[in-house]
Parts: C-alpha cells; structure tokens; sequence
C-alpha cells in the first residue's frame, strides 16, 4: 500500500465543518493540546458557522478527517484593513509532514484573497518550534510577540 505521505496532498479534500463533524474536531483539537468533548465540539463548530467572520475546515483523506483549520477575520485599526487570523491548524499525527498542512493553509490563504484580505497572522505557542518551521517554509514571517494576560490577571478585583 502506497504511504500516506505520498498520496496525502494530492487525494485530499478540504471542506467547511459541519456540527456533525464534532468527534473529529474533538480528536483533531485534542491532538493539538486543546482536548474537548464531542458535545463541546460542536458547540464551538455550532459558533463559528453562526460568525460570518469565522471559518473552520476540515481536511478528510479517503473519507477520514485528517486536518483543520481555524481562521477569524477582523477589521484591524492600526493597518486600516481587514486581516486574517489562523487560531488553530493542526494535523493528525499519522499524516504529519504530508502536505496536509500546507494544502489547509493554502485553502484559506485562497480564501482571503477571494474576501480582500491580503495580511494573515498566525500565533504559535513559544515551544512549538517544528510549527514555526512550518510556517516558515510557507512563507511566514516572525514579526511581533504576542502577550497573553492570564484568566487569574483578569479576575482580581
């Protein structure tokens, strides 16, 4: 049988998720270092199909998911522009290092240009190294650095 590598890229199929797609996104979220529920799944597919400005994919390969992507867009006051915000792309791990996720950030690079955006921005966590490497290859550049205020910041008074 043909490796997965070899075939991935060119047999897969990306297509927007579905609330029915929740133990899939559960798996692939999960794989990511986000686990969740298949009923909390699809309460956050269930939000980002209502938000016009959000997109979630999923890449299947022979019928199976195998990838996803998450893009948010928003107005951005300091470029004067619509922007585009990858917050989360993650593969299964048996597919790993086989075009898929290259083939998902194509599909919403395309999907940006067709909605006039022409800047994406993707936030990687600090030890995700191979990730950063990845983008890189893509075509990503390092440019700011990105501070998160924790919930325990923001819950005292």
């Amino acid at each position: 049988m043909e490796p997965v590598a070899a075939r991935a890229a060119a047999t897969a199929r990306v297509r927007p998720a579905a609330t029915g797609d929740a133990s899939d996104v559960a798996r692939l979220l999960g794989h990511l270092g986000y686990p969740c529920e298949d009923h909390e799944a699809a309460e956050r597919i269930a939000v980002v199909i209502s938000d016009r400005r959000q997109h979630l994919l999923l890449a299947e390969l022979d019928g199976e998911a195998c990838g996803l992507i998450a893009l948010y867009t928003l107005y951005s006051l300091a470029h004067g522009s619509e922007l585009a915000r990858i917050t989360a792309l993650v593969v299964a791990p048996e597919c790993a290092r086989s075009g898929i996720g290259r083939l998902l950030l194509r599909e919403v690079e395309q999907l940006s240009r067709r909605h006039g955006i022409h800047r994406i921005e993707v936030t990687s966590n600090a030890r995700r190294v191979d990730a950063h490497a990845f983008y890189r290859d893509c075509g990503y550049n390092d440019d700011s650095r990105r501070l998160v205020a924790l919930h325990a910041l923001l819950s005292e008074s």
